[in-house]
């Protein structure tokens, strides 16, 4: 879930009244549904309609091996976005596209292809409606890119071995693993002839993490459902997304006079020659590294000696020495996260900027790009994640949560270090607000290093709240029935969906609540009791919102 990468994000997990801990989630059996919870006061968790019930048993008695193959198939392809080429071009696209339409044909369900958009559909087989309605199920086949060097495996193998209990691969949960649940939903829903006056259509959208400029050429055109359910956020039932945002900036490169640079090195100073980190921008980055010239034994020392205390880190230090001056590379190795929810990773860029701060020597960094860089990191953004030190960008919305700020890319080119900050921001505050925050807050650090910063932009999407959309009851009670959790309430995520651009489009899992989510990470995973949990529930809400009452 993403823009941005939109990405598809996620939530500040306190934000809901009746969500879970992850350690206290145990999930609920596949083959059969609990029995209705009660509380204290002998609140009953809503009843759904026997079809949907039966059909949603059955889905996973039949389908539960298939559904993992067909996860395997479609995991195989990579279809990150390539610059310059379409879904019509890419050969992984066009890979992926042909496997969707060997299983929609496969399952009994119908296919277009409009290039950026697929749609697959189960129509509906009641005239009890004379009006052609639809129930919209809205969801993305694309990836974000994944790093091979951090997987057991290829990212585009599904690993089922590894860790037993656990469906590992690129798209498993973000967005891959959803596609496949829907079209077994509707062949379950299929093979046993339910009664629905709604056409099910499922719209797989390829370009989510990159672009969302085709999918609004393709809806000028294109008659949406009244009725959409997105899958790929969080359950129990998502009113509420924070807006994909980013601010970029590039430090130029330094040039040291050759008079600086003669005394500099009479006296061998230490010096911050290269600082980078990140792979793409709606991922906390994992990795980082950083270079130092002339670093004495207690330089190191006392860099090691830090290192050590930082939670949740991971260094290692080659030291290099040629006629007595050592140069040092450090490569620091934190915890990847959906940057819409940064509490979940340790970012490795924020981590070995704190590391390498000014306040580590005596005297200043000699002054570099790589050196303002990790002043920038370490005075702006700090280890912290809500903008507390980024002037008066912080804020935040009592439903929705505070604004969040991630470091996500920070990459060294001829024109200087080049630094992205993925944000996600609430209701609360105007773009032209945030815009002009982010620049009086540039502007100050700007004066204190006597350094003018080059390409300074920012971005601020759009939130998005959900109001009085007929089916938010119906996922609620689904959600309920199925997981024995008593009266659940809607959410807000920071993740940003495509659920923005249809009407009454709520989002419905695929993740739990309370429960770390795993897409844009390097190690993205579902596990295969989630996935049949899904299927029953995706089941049976297409049939409570789609059959004939």
């Amino acid at each position: 879930m993403s823009q941005s990468g939109i990405q598809h994000a996620r939530v500040r997990r306190a934000l809901s009244l009746v969500l879970l801990t992850a350690s206290s989630w145990v999930m609920p059996q596949c083959i059969a549904a609990p029995a209705p919870a009660t509380t204290a006061t002998n609140t009953i968790v809503p009843q759904l309609s026997p079809n949907a019930l039966k059909v949603a048993d059955y889905a996973v008695a039949k389908y539960d091996a298939a559904m993992v193959q067909s996860l395997t198939q479609l995991v195989s392809f990579n279809t990150q976005a390539v610059e310059g080429q379409t879904p019509d071009t890419n050969p992984a696209f066009v890979g992926f596209k042909s496997s969707l339409k060997q299983l929609s044909q496969e399952l009994g369900l119908d296919y277009a292809d409009h290039g950026y958009v697929v749609l697959i559909g189960l129509d509906a087989n009641s005239a009890v409606n004379n009006e052609p309605k639809k129930l919209g199920i809205v969801t993305h086949g694309d990836v974000q890119p994944a790093n091979p060097a951090l997987w057991a495996q290829s990212p585009y193998l599904l690993d089922t071995q590894s860790e037993p209990g656990k469906l590992i691969g690129r798209g498993t949960e973000d967005d891959k693993g959803a596609i496949v649940t829907a079209m077994y939903a509707m062949k379950a829903i299929k093979d046993k002839h339910i009664k629905r006056d709604r056409r099910i259509e499922l719209l797989v959208y390829l370009a989510e993490e990159s672009d969302w400029e085709p999918l609004k050429t393709f809806l000028a055109s294109y008659t949406p459902a009244d009725m959409n359910i997105t899958i790929d956020a969080e359950y129990p039932v998502v009113t509420a997304e924070k807006g994909w945002s980013k601010i970029t900036f590039t430090v130029p490169n330094i040039t040291i006079s050759n008079i600086e640079a003669k005394a500099e090195a009479s006296t061998q100073a230490p010096t911050l020659t290269a600082f980078s980190g990140g792979y793409f921008a709606s991922q906390v980055p994992q990795q980082a590294e950083a270079e130092i010239e002339a670093v004495s034994p207690a330089l190191l020392t006392k860099l090691q000696t830090r290192a050590a205390a930082q939670q949740g880190m991971k260094y290692r230090f080659e030291n290099h020495c040629v006629d007595k001056q050592c140069n040092l590379h450090i490569f620091a190795d934190g915890k990847a996260a959906h940057s819409s929810t940064p509490e979940d990773g340790v970012n490795a860029v924020t981590h070995l900027a704190a590391l390498l701060s000014p306040e580590l020597q005596d005297e200043p960094w000699p002054q570099t790009s790589a050196s303002l860089t990790v002043a920038a990191m370490d005075e702006l953004v700090g280890l912290g994640i809500y903008a507390e030190q980024f002037g008066d960008l912080a804020y935040k919305d009592d439903f929705m949560g505070p604004l969040t700020l991630a470091p996500t890319v920070v990459v060294q080119t001829q024109k200087g270090t080049e630094v992205t900050i993925n944000l996600r921001r609430p209701v609360g505050k105007t773009p032209e607000l945030l815009a002009k925050q982010v620049r009086e807050a540039l502007v100050l650090w700007q004066d204190k290093y006597q350094v003018q910063l080059v390409d300074i932009e920012s971005y601020w999407g759009e939130p998005m709240v959900m109001k009085d959309a007929p089916q938010q009851q119906t996922l609620l009670d689904v959600f309920a029935h199925f997981t024995g959790i008593v009266d659940p309430k809607p959410v807000a995520i920071g993740g940003s969906t495509n659920s923005k651009l249809f009407p009454n489009a709520l989002s419905f899992g695929p993740a739990m609540p309370g429960v770390e989510y795993t897409g844009h990470t390097e190690k993205e995973f579902i596990t295969h009791k989630q996935f049949m949990l899904n299927l029953k529930m995706y089941t049976a809400a297409f049939i409570e919102l789609s059959a004939v009452k």
